[in-house]
């Protein structure tokens, strides 16, 4: 039952993880910058993600512009969105794995099959949750080196926007969960199933010796020894010769 209650709790949390690296993967909020007029009216917040640029202004316009050209984009936003779309490939087919090996699931009870699956369910989910911390401190970094960047006018300097701190909340979760359902799914290799449990004997069959005892020496019988034709030297010792009827 504990280790139940284990998995369930790895299984979620990698579930978890999974809707937050979604989430963070469409959101706009990946950089984002301020720019204030004469007056907080004219305030105006520019916004960039994977997919879109959007604007939002203080009057209440919310815009967005969906990238147009994929190969217009610069490498870095190319390459993040192929690992924030591998990272979430990779959570589905870990919520597949993980789901087929529980032991709250009806498929394959009771057999050996069941562990390889969670932990291989464990193990996808440690992978995506290593692609989104590599792709949200990859953005990390270039944003943190383009602010620092003396050369750089101040209107294309961005900050870390909430998406990614969603993206490494995500990942810590996906990684946690896939850590949990791997640790429990090595414990639960150690115990045995239960139909080859019952199927042991109790104890070991008896020894081939009890159930057929050896058979006794051969013993000739006592009328064998008396049947047999005298010898000469019987006859020689009992008086008569050999001599006497020749």
């Amino acid at each position: 039952m504990a280790s139940m209650v284990v998995q369930l709790l790895g299984f979620f949390l990698g579930l978890l993880g999974f809707a937050g690296t979604v989430v963070a993967t469409l959101l706009p909020h990946w950089r984002s910058t301020a720019y204030m007029g004469s007056n907080i009216t004219t305030a105006t917040v520019y916004m960039k993600g994977l997919w879109m640029e959007c604007v939002w202004h203080s009057t209440g316009i919310y815009q967005c512009e969906l990238y147009r050209s994929l190969l217009a984009l610069p490498r870095d936003l190319q390459a993040a969105r192929a690992l924030m779309v591998l990272s979430c490939v990779t959570s589905v087919l870990a919520s597949l794995l993980s789901v087929l090996g529980m032991k709250c699931t009806r498929f394959a009870r009771d057999s050996l099959i069941k562990s390889p699956l969670l932990l291989s369910g464990g193990i996808c989910f440690l992978c995506a949750g290593l692609l989104c911390l590599i792709t949200v401190s990859w953005t990390t970094n270039d944003v943190i080196m383009d602010f620092y960047d003396p050369f750089l006018p101040s209107g294309l300097r961005y900050e870390i926007g909430l998406a990614v701190y969603l993206g490494y909340a995500s990942a810590c979760l996906s990684l946690t969960g896939g850590l949990v359902l791997c640790w429990s799914s090595s414990g639960g290799r150690s115990q045995r199933p239960r139909h080859m449990q019952r199927n042991q004997p109790l104890s070991p069959p008896p020894a081939f010796n009890h159930i057929y005892p050896p058979a006794p020496p051969y013993k000739p019988p006592e009328a064998l020894k008396d049947s047999h034709a005298p010898s000469l030297c019987s006859l020689s010792s009992s008086g008569y010769r050999l001599n006497n009827y020749v």
